[in-house]
């Protein structure tokens, strides 16, 4: 949630590695290994790491965060959080030689992934990717919106997680920073069913930036917010909880990796800070509630 700030945020990557996933020679996990059977359109139920030098990224994410990895194949690596699986780190080198290649990617959970393709295709999306079978894990498609946003749709095999309190340095939260906040809002609403829920407020109690949050019912699964930063594309947004960001950007460097966005207070409370890893992967992270955490 990075209005107000006007600073350049370079990234290394616009383009996703097109069915990076579907090369991996064995059978990757389920996002969760207790079965739900449960889909919740609109969450975001993964996130995968396009790196081109996994060792160096695991060195940052570990040192930083007490992430945890786990080799499944050549050229991908599941990411762990309290022992709890949180992600994947793709290696761009070992499937395809890509080096240029750098970016969080979010997956987000569909009922359908075939009907939610043709929903993106009629939305004046693209399909990057279309739908492959990854066994354990489900039905997956690589797409960009409207604007040319990337994302990936997961029909999860075994059901999406459930929802539960984000976890100190684990993933909290992901929004779609857009230059047409309307557009983006309708083609967000039509392909996931979600709803505009209220908006965010500044102190005042005032709607604040027209930052626009997508529901399922009470549940707040989205956020969308005119685009904050000048040279930076459309783009999803990941941010990881946090206790103190201004200290996690201290050892930045340290680690190969490079503070984007400083440390700052946020109008309505809490810190926000915005970084890259080793090769070049811009993530946020947040305190959350709102106060700073003790």
């Amino acid at each position: 949630m990075f209005r107000y700030l006007s600073r350049v945020v370079p990234m290394l990557a616009l383009l996703f590695l097109v069915g990076a996933c579907a090369t991996v020679t064995v059978d990757l996990p389920a996002v969760t290994e207790t079965p739900t059977s449960e889909r919740m359109p609109g969450k975001i139920v993964w996130h995968d790491l396009l790196t081109n030098d996994p060792a160096a990224s695991q060195r940052f994410y570990g040192e930083l965060f007490g992430w945890e990895f786990e080799s499944v194949s050549r050229g991908y690596t599941l990411i762990r959080h309290n022992g709890r699986m949180i992600g994947g780190m793709i290696d761009t080198i070992a499937l395809n030689g890509r080096d240029d290649i750098s970016q969080w990617v979010v997956l987000m959970s569909v009922e359908n992934v075939d009907a939610a393709v043709a929903a993106v295709a009629s939305g004046g999306g693209k399909v990057i990717a279309e739908p492959t079978d990854l066994q354990r894990r489900g039905r997956i498609a690589v797409v960009a919106d409207a604007e040319g946003a990337l994302f990936a749709l997961l029909q999860t095999r075994d059901g999406d997680p459930l929802d539960r309190e984000p976890e100190i340095n684990g993933f909290l939260w992901d929004e779609l920073w857009t230059r047409r906040i309307d557009d983006a809002t309708t083609f967000y609403e039509k392909l996931t069913g979600l709803v505009v829920g209220s908006l965010d407020k500044d102190t005042d109690g005032t709607p604040a930036a027209n930052y626009r949050l997508l529901k399922d019912g009470d549940t707040p699964r989205i956020g969308l917010m005119p685009h904050p930063l000048e040279g930076l594309g459309p783009v999803w947004v990941s941010y990881l909880r946090v206790r103190n960001p201004a200290e996690i950007c201290e050892q930045v460097e340290a680690l190969g990796g490079r503070v984007i966005v400083e440390a700052q207070q946020r109008p309505i409370g809490g810190q926000v800070a915005m970084i890259a890893g080793p090769s070049g992967a811009g993530i946020a992270l947040q305190t959350w509630p709102i106060r700073n955490e003790d």
